[in-house]
């Protein structure tokens, strides 16, 4: 039987961990370019991305998704909205939101829209071989991805050393990737299987 009260301790004592190591990066713009760079390798010109605006120290940069419009791809970016993501198409102007995120200024256009995704930028704090995310423990992104299709690229933005070997502690509502993507070490296909 599973202990949940302990995974869900042991994932907030990893999320502290790899927090305090994100506050102490200093460089955060030449990690940006090269992962703009794996995204763009990774992606299909002219195809729909649902992406994310970073903030703080997450990996990604608001140029990334400037580079996927220019490549001709649409790019879905999340609204948060009670418990869940809507979804909005990027244009280039970003709005304030809650807790200090910067969302689209677009229509809305429902929380079904990830489902017209071809691939999607999850954020993550961490990811293990075997596709496991870490988050932010909100959930959001648990509920959201779910409405993907089947088959959907799902790929982690993380910074190096954020892709791990030892097993994150996993809950069965935990939506799996299926490919990490890090400065140093572009894009990394995961397995179910580790």
């Amino acid at each position: 039987m599973v202990d949940y009260p302990s995974l869900r301790l042991a994932k907030a004592a990893a999320r502290r961990d790899i927090l305090a190591r994100r506050a102490a990066l200093t460089d955060l713009a030449s990690p940006a370019v090269a992962l703009s760079d794996h995204v763009a390798a990774w992606t299909r010109a002219g195809s729909c991305v649902a992406a994310y605006v970073p903030v703080g120290s997450e990996p990604g940069s608001v140029a990334l998704l400037d580079a996927l419009t220019g490549r001709g791809c649409r790019v879905l970016l999340p609204i948060v909205s009670a418990d869940v993501l809507d979804w909005a198409a990027y244009d280039g102007v970003l709005a304030p939101g809650p807790w200090g995120l910067r969302q689209p200024a677009g229509p809305r256009l429902g929380v079904a829209a990830l489902a017209t995704a071809d691939a999607v930028l999850v954020p993550a704090l961490a990811a293990d071989r075997r596709g496991t995310r870490l988050g932010r423990g909100a959930g959001f992104y648990d509920r959201s991805l779910r409405r993907v299709r089947p088959g959907t690229p799902l790929a982690a933005l993380l910074h190096d050393g954020e892709l791990v070997e030892q097993l994150l502690p996993a809950e069965p509502h935990d939506v799996p990737v299926t490919a990490a993507i890090t400065p140093s070490d572009g894009v990394v296909e995961l397995t179910r299987s580790g």
